[in-house]
């Protein structure tokens, strides 16, 4: 694909390291949509310290990193995004159906027919999220990966009218900004949350029934599955916000077994979120 502008909206954590990512790769020109001032500061600072590490592991120069910063603006307004023509658009806002649906219809009815409009969301229904447009052919799933500056898989997920033309498009601007991609169809949880979840939800369960600490049950996943990270560790890492919504999303259809347990309800009531607060069944305050 001849991309020469990407649109990112939402710049929390996912969507800064994806605008990055576009920005490293590509060589184009990246406009990232938040909606105040205060959050696209947050999401400024929070590409400039990927582009450090990137730095700092020798995987590029400091000038090369300063010029991906150079091509990434950032604006407040969706038709300030559809304003820079991009041929690419990636949605990274919360995984809320209701604030995903009112950003697609605005991004339907103010880019061109020939831009891909990419969500990335870990368990939405595609076909859903596409629901309030007059072109759900050209909306898919890219479900990246935390960190995506780091993780190498994009989930690519065809809601029941996205397009065999989007589908390939996709493909290949994924391959083009180094990320490799499956594909699946728009079934509660994809591929990976749905073969993830359980060992999750027994992880909270384990520790709910005093069977074992945190620390040992994320050292027994790690020891004896050579998994990277436990599930504790991943939860706070993905936010235990995010995941009791994923959760939710998949019990709909999927039956109540796949519900958060209890005890993840009342850390996100508590307010410990994981490592974007400080705090999650971890503390990292310190």
């Amino acid at each position: 694909m001849d991309v020469k502008n990407v649109g990112v909206i939402g710049g929390g954590l996912m969507g800064s390291e994806i605008a990055l990512i576009v920005a490293r790769h590509l060589g184009c020109n990246v406009v990232i949509r938040d909606v105040s001032d205060e959050a696209l500061a947050k999401s400024r600072d929070t590409i400039s310290k990927v582009a450090s590490r990137t730095v700092r592991r020798k995987e590029a120069t400091e000038d090369e990193a300063a010029n991906w910063l150079k091509r990434i603006s950032y604006v407040t307004k969706v038709e300030d995004v559809a304003a820079a023509q991009p041929e690419v658009v990636i949605e990274a806002v919360f995984e809320d159906m209701s604030l995903k649906q009112g950003v697609f219809a605005d991004l339907d009815r103010l880019t061109s027919p020939g831009v891909l409009l990419c969500t990335n969301t870990s368990a939405l229904p595609i076909t859903s999220i596409a629901a309030k447009t007059q072109h759900p052919e050209r909306i898919v799933g890219t479900h990246f990966f935390n960190p995506a500056s780091i993780m190498k898989l994009v989930e690519m997920v065809r809601g029941y009218y996205t397009s065999d033309d989007t589908v390939e498009r996709t493909k290949a601007f994924c391959k083009s900004i180094g990320k490799e991609s499956v594909v699946c169809k728009d079934s509660p949880g994809f591929i990976t949350s749905r073969l993830m979840a359980p060992i999750l939800l027994e992880a909270v369960r384990c520790l709910q029934e005093g069977v074992a600490s945190a620390e040992d049950i994320d050292k027994a996943m790690k020891l004896a599955y050579n998994h990277p990270i436990g599930p504790f560790e991943f939860l706070d890492l993905v936010g235990l916000d995010t995941m009791v919504k994923v959760l939710d999303e998949m019990s709909k259809t999927m039956g109540s077994q796949w519900l958060a347990p209890p005890l993840m309800r009342q850390l996100v009531a508590a307010g410990r979120l994981g490592r974007k607060t400080g705090k999650g069944f971890y503390d990292y305050s310190k």
